[in-house]
């Protein structure tokens, strides 16, 4: 394993049953990266990070954390992991402090006072560390079950959608708090279903029921993106997507709130043109065309609709 690498993954399978979870995943992540499993529901996002975690067994392939086998190594790896779950136990009846107290406890670490006031204090929960988790907002549980899990400092910190059900002000919050143990020299694996989080990433992986769709830079993938991409704001209305896709050059559109994303074959300036000329006589003739760059999840979307075709 290469010295600069905290994660590996090679060939790695998984089966529940006839369903296969993983495919030949094969993925890196270098030391003090921030790293992104991309996908949706059943992507297999979750259990990569067990498989991670020395939770399950592979039933293929390689999986190493800093260069050790998570689950012939568990102890070694759990010393050296943080783990966030979809459904972090908080134990709510128990305070904050008491709950980060526990958590150190079980992984043994000696005089974990100042530790655990170092991270009420970057959590921002220093004035609120006598109340229950119980009583906690959703945010202030997540930014308790991130100190829980960094109590024990680890080299890497596996979060799966640690955001999710979070409001966004709290989801703000949060990724200000992951910046800045990243800036602490703590590799981040996570995985995400909200696509502008992962913008966030040094690198992401999208999944698509157990594959590896690609690997790359957000920027990189953004630049992939085959043909054109023009946005236009347009209510809903029956039969929408299907009136815009049966125009000559459209390759798929897709609704985003009140905007649409439109991909065009072709590249050039004239199709944007064609394309507007295409809407007179339509009820969308009154809408604006504009082009726009297209985003992670325009990439997203394209590759999972050539993955289907396969």
């Amino acid at each position: 394993m290469n010295a600069e690498q905290a994660v590996t993954l090679t060939n790695v399978d998984k089966r529940y049953g006839t369903t296969k979870a993983l495919d030949k995943v094969t993925l890196d992540v270098k030391r003090g990266e921030m790293y992104g499993l991309i996908g949706p529901d059943g992507a297999g996002k979750t259990t990569a990070i067990r498989l991670m975690c020395g939770l399950l067994h592979a039933d293929g392939g390689e999986v190493r954390i800093l260069g050790a086998d998570p689950v012939r190594d568990h102890r070694r790896v759990t010393d050296r992991v943080g783990y966030l779950s979809q459904r972090f136990s908080l134990y709510g009846d128990l305070t904050i402090d008491e709950n980060i107290s526990f958590f150190a406890e079980i992984h043994g670490v000696p005089s974990y006072q100042a530790r655990r006031d170092q991270l009420l204090g970057m959590t921002q929960l220093t004035p609120f560390r006598a109340r229950l988790a119980d009583k906690l907002s959703g945010g202030m549980k997540q930014k308790l079950a991130l100190a829980c899990t960094l109590v024990h400092e680890p080299d890497i910190i596996l979060l799966d959608e640690p955001t999710t059900g979070v409001d966004p002000v709290s989801r703000r919050e949060f990724w200000k708090l992951l910046s800045q143990f990243l800036s602490q020299g703590i590799t981040i694996l996570m995985s995400t279903p909200y696509l502008d989080e992962a913008e966030r990433c040094t690198r992401v992986a999208l999944l698509h029921e157990g594959r590896v769709l690609a690997i790359d830079e957000p920027a990189r993938l953004r630049a992939r993106n085959p043909g054109r991409m023009v946005e236009i704001m347009a209510g809903t209305m029956p039969g929408l997507l299907e009136m815009l896709r049966r125009i000559p050059g459209v390759v798929d559109a897709q609704v985003f709130g009140e905007r649409i994303h439109v991909r065009l074959a072709d590249t050039t300036d004239e199709a944007v043109t064609r394309f507007s000329a295409a809407l007179k006589g339509t009820p969308l003739e009154p809408a604006t065309v504009r082009p726009v760059p297209p985003s992670l999840e325009d990439v997203f979307i394209a590759m999972l609709a050539e993955d289907t075709k396969r």
